[in-house]
């Protein structure tokens, strides 16, 4: 049995390694030369399981860290993406804040508004009926109150983009810390798999064979 008697738990490289190179210890040269041929040819089975599951857990750690990376690049251009539109929204509010300190000249010269076309396509039926649209002073006071009906809906976005602009930040930091903590698993496991196959090449060539213990 090459399990732990006393925990049943499989040995670890090191615990291979170990009773490895008890194998090649001057104190079992009067051993049975197959009886311990047997024994090694297990313990390097062993040796050479562990090393299969440790480049598993690699290529599985591996193929996480390439997951979250790509999940990080997406809310990274989800974010620059409610950057922009947040920068557009200030603009917007800013001019909208203008129109409310304007005075009436002003705000026909300084407040850009939907234009005649959009308004009548954009507007709500009771606000560009034909009464409505025949009378000059009643169109433009139903523009002006359906551009700022317009403003207060785009700062209502504003706020919500804002709120959504938090959370990708903190989903953003959280994955950032998950992909740290795989790339330093990824990292102790290479090394252990290295280290694994490093000792392999020590004790494997010193292994005796069947052939050349037993006399001819």
């Amino acid at each position: 049995m090459l399990e732990d008697s006393n925990s049943g738990v499989p040995p670890s490289t090191d615990d291979v390694v170990n009773k490895l190179r008890d194998l090649v210890s001057p104190n079992l040269l009067s051993q049975d030369v197959a009886a311990m041929h047997i024994r090694a040819m297990a313990l390097m089975g062993r040796l050479k399981t562990l090393h299969r599951a440790s480049n598993t857990a690699t290529r599985i750690r591996k193929e996480a860290t390439s997951e979250a990376r790509q999940e990080m690049d997406q809310a990274h251009l989800g974010l620059q993406n409610l950057l922009y539109e947040k920068r557009h929204l200030e603009r917007e509010i800013e001019k909208c804040r203008q129109f409310a300190r304007g005075t009436t000249s002003s705000i026909y010269q300084d407040v850009p508004l939907y234009s005649l076309e959009e308004f009548t396509r954009l507007a709500p039926e009771a606000a560009r009926t034909e009464d409505v649209l025949s009378d000059e002073h009643q169109l433009m006071l139903n523009r002006l109150s359906f551009e700022l009906a317009e403003r207060q809906r785009l700062d209502l976005k504003k706020k919500e983009l804002a709120q959504r602009k938090e959370e990708l930040l903190k989903e953003s930091k959280t994955k950032a810390s998950t992909m740290d903590s795989v790339k330093t698993q990824i990292d102790q496991l290479i090394k252990s798999a290295t280290d694994t196959r490093k000792k392999i090449e020590v004790f494997v060539p010193s292994i005796p064979t069947t052939d050349a213990a037993t006399p001819g």
